[in-house]
């Protein structure tokens, strides 16, 4: 999995006055829950435009106030009008500790049922994946070779060494849809 650096600074204002003070200054207010006490901090909004604006998930090497933690990007919150960054919660990763992170998911091959005139679509975009971050890939690949009209891939058919996947059973991940060309070649 990829690593991201980050320092910080603590805060010591708490509350909706200070958060908006520090936003105005163009810091963004964090919090890190996890092993030991909350963190409360805040971090230049330019150094994190790289970590937020990708679909990548890092590992985010964390610096603050000299204190280092390895961490993963938990909750964003954004504007409702604007999408401007408004909060970021981290959660501590430990290496004998599993985490759950929501993990992209990539599609491999050709399917043989887009060879027959159908549409590949991919439904789920990211997966929750839950595992030691150490065993944490970049990304879950999904080989659709095999994948025939009208049929789909749901989370029961993905098996991964040392990780689990969190989502429901049933959701659909991939699937190839019938076009109005096929059907009509199918009659």
């Amino acid at each position: 999995m990829k690593e991201f650096n980050l320092t910080g600074s603590l805060r010591q204002d708490y509350g909706k006055k200070a958060a908006k003070a520090l936003r105005k200054q163009e810091l963004v207010p964090c919090n890190l829950y996890g092993a030991g006490a909350n963190v409360t901090f805040a971090v230049n909004v330019n150094d994190v435009r790289k970590l937020i604006y990708t679909p990548d998930t890092q590992i985010v090497n964390l610096s603050v106030d000299g204190k280092e933690c390895k961490a993963v990007v938990k909750e964003l919150q954004f504007h409702p009008v604007s999408e401007a960054l408004l909060h970021i919660d981290f959660l501590q990763v430990v290496a004998d500790k599993p985490v759950t992170v929501a993990i992209p998911v990539q599609l491999e091959g050709h399917a043989e049922g887009v060879k027959a005139g159908g549409k590949l679509q991919l439904v789920t975009r990211k997966l929750n994946v839950k595992g030691l971050y150490t065993n944490l890939p970049d990304r879950i690949v999904v080989d659709v070779t095999s994948l025939g009209l009208g049929k789909k891939i749901q989370v029961a058919d993905l098996h991964y060494d040392n990780l689990e996947i969190t989502n429901v059973k049933t959701q659909i991940v991939a699937q190839v849809k019938a076009t109005r060309q096929s059907a009509q070649a199918a009659q």
